[in-house]
């Protein structure tokens, strides 16, 4: 399995930024294994990290490397930052235009991967289960499937519900003005809310992407995370919703990243040879 780092100069944002790219063009075949065909794109998925992370947490706190490379999966994994992946217009940092136009466009120039929607996918947990929730729906013709673990806020008012005492910066009106504006009524009711959003395309009658979500019995997400599953089942949206032992952490992501991938219709599982498979 080959893994990649990437800087590049990225319009959007305006400076260069880091990406690690999973890519299984090394795979060593065992003889009999049904080798993959030369020249065919790769399905790939775009893998959002939570707060406080970066562009190597997916690759550290999983088995996502194993795991794609059993399924002959392309995985993208940038950096976000603390900004929720959302357009923020008044700094000139375009988030979500970066990964939905921007990263995807570059990749599929640079790396073998398929340019077709159904073969294109968006992920993330906590802040980028959220990213990937909102980029997903407002970038639906690129993303043909959408993962979204312990999201968190897909309805934006719950960010304008500041604790008396804030544990965590995150929880504060002045990180939710950072990254949503000075105006947070307005940004509620706008397309930065995949809340809103969700209820703008089902009354467009827009095509919506299969949605999987899940979230940890123990994770203080949970109640907005049901709230989201059931205004998409009242609306008939397909979509699976798992809740399974755990909390908001990294055993629960290793676990359930694994059965998103067994949910995407993805290659059949054959590992290739690699040090903790060498056929014996």
């Amino acid at each position: 399995m080959a893994v990649f780092e990437v800087n590049f100069v990225s319009q959007c944002l305006n400076r260069a930024v880091p990406v690690h790219v999973i890519l299984p063009t090394d795979k060593v075949y065992f003889p009999g294994m049904k080798q993959r065909e030369e020249g065919k794109p790769y399905k790939t998925l775009y893998l959002l990290h939570g707060i406080i992370g970066n562009y190597t947490d997916w690759l550290y706190g999983t088995r996502i490397q194993r795991w794609a490379e059993e399924r002959d999966l392309a995985v993208v994994m940038p950096s976000g930052d603390n900004f929720s992946y959302l357009d923020q217009e008044w700094n000139g940092n375009y988030y979500g235009r970066f990964i939905g136009e921007e990263l995807v466009s570059f990749m599929r120039k640079t790396f073998p991967l398929s340019h077709k929607r159904e073969d294109t996918y968006i992920g993330g947990l906590s802040m980028g289960g959220f990213g990937a929730m909102r980029n997903g729906l407002k970038y639906s013709d690129t993303f043909g499937a959408i993962i979204s673990l312990s999201p968190a806020n897909l309805d934006l008012k719950e960010m304008l519900q500041e604790p008396e005492h804030p544990a965590f910066f995150a929880q504060t009106l002045e990180y939710a003005r950072s990254v949503l504006g000075q105006d947070l009524e307005a940004a509620v009711d706008s397309d930065k809310n995949p809340t809103w959003l969700i209820k703008r395309m089902i009354d467009e009658k827009r095509d919506i992407p299969p949605i999987y979500m899940a979230c940890g019995d123990q994770d203080m997400l949970l109640l907005g995370c049901e709230a989201f599953s059931r205004l998409l089942t009242e609306h008939h949206v397909p979509h699976a919703f798992e809740i399974g032992p755990g909390s908001h952490e990294w055993d629960f992501w290793d676990t359930y990243i694994k059965k998103a991938l067994d949910w995407l219709p993805l290659e059949e599982k054959e590992a290739g040879m690699s040090s903790g498979n060498v056929g014996i």
